[in-house]
């Protein structure tokens, strides 16, 4: 018998993987909650789950939001803002630093710091972006900051913003126009799109927009550029009562995907529907926490994917 070798296992060239990429990051200054989902306890989530390094500044720290009535915590000096920027600029990553988000902003000071924070940023970095989401008030609420506030966040961080993300009541409050029609939406969209950053893409994303003129029992978003404006509507959920952290989870989103995609249009559908998402399974669980954690797959490849439709441009 004639002894042969094994034959030599056939060989398939490996299929090389694209070279490693340094993640994109994100300075974000927000609240904090240890309980829940609002702030920074909304956005840095969501923001890691799309993939971004996400730096968390903390302007307070709260056992769990407002909406509770009763809380426990503090709130930081605003010095604290320019202090923590200090020592991240002294580890050299201002200039790797892709944009600044912002939500609620409680105090004058904090205000200045923010914008401080921006130009900081910017002059490491140019091209890094700036989404200000100017929480100010809502729908039956009303105005839930400081008197002072509206203005301050009006004339110095909108003015800086590059990305603009107001729920309808803080559109009205910010434009002094009725927001009730999907031609008035987009009037008072415009005119807030003058006021923002002009070297930068100058985007109003209007958020929990409930018109006259639209279809029963939807929500929808409207995202407002100077190259065209789109509408996504989504079911709306019968939330009672409204879950706080929405707009901070919106406006993470939505800035997350726009900072990927550079396509307004498609960071508005991925947006809304991860959003969705996270909202149709807290309705199913009954939590009054949005369960961004539960749901943290929709945020990457929501389920629904709900269009964007476009109605101008």
């Amino acid at each position: 018998m004639t002894f042969r070798p094994p034959a030599a296992p056939s060989q398939t060239p490996a299929v090389q993987p694209p070279p490693a990429q340094p993640p994109r990051n994100i300075l974000s200054i927000q609240s904090w909650v240890s309980y829940g989902h609002v702030g920074n306890a909304a956005a840095l989530f969501a923001l890691q789950r799309l993939g971004f390094e996400t730096w968390g500044v903390h302007t307070v720290q709260f056992s769990n939001h407002t909406g509770y009535g009763a809380w426990t915590g503090t709130v930081f000096p605003s010095e604290l803002i320019a202090e923590l920027l200090d020592g991240i600029e002294a580890r050299g990553a201002l200039p790797s630093c892709d944009g600044v988000l912002s939500g609620y902003m409680g105090s004058e000071g904090t205000v200045a710091a923010v914008v401080e924070a921006v130009a900081r940023v910017r002059q490491a970095n140019p091209a890094a972006l700036y989404c200000c989401d100017p929480v100010m008030g809502d729908v039956g609420r009303g105005i839930f900051v400081r008197p002072e506030l509206p203005d301050l966040i009006a004339t110095q961080a909108l003015a800086a913003a590059d990305i603009v993300t107001p729920n309808q009541f803080e559109l009205e409050l910010l434009t002094e126009l009725k927001v009730d029609t999907l031609e008035h939406a987009l009037a008072a969209a415009h005119t807030l799109r003058e006021r923002l950053y002009p070297g930068g893409p100058r985007i109003v994303l209007l958020t929990s927009l409930v018109r006259s003129d639209a279809p029963e029992g939807v929500i929808e978003t409207l995202a407002v550029t100077g190259e065209g404006s789109w509408l996504c509507r989504t079911p709306l959920l019968p939330l009672d009562p409204p879950r706080n952290g929405t707009g901070d989870a919106i406006a993470a989103l939505f800035y997350g995907q726009f900072l990927k995609t550079g396509n307004p249009a498609r960071a508005l559908s991925l947006s809304m529907s991860a959003l969705y998402g996270v909202l149709d399974l807290t309705h199913q669980l009954g939590t009054r926490e949005i369960q961004l954690v539960a749901a943290q797959d929709q945020l990457v490849e929501p389920v629904h994917l709900f269009p964007a439709e476009q109605v101008e441009g």
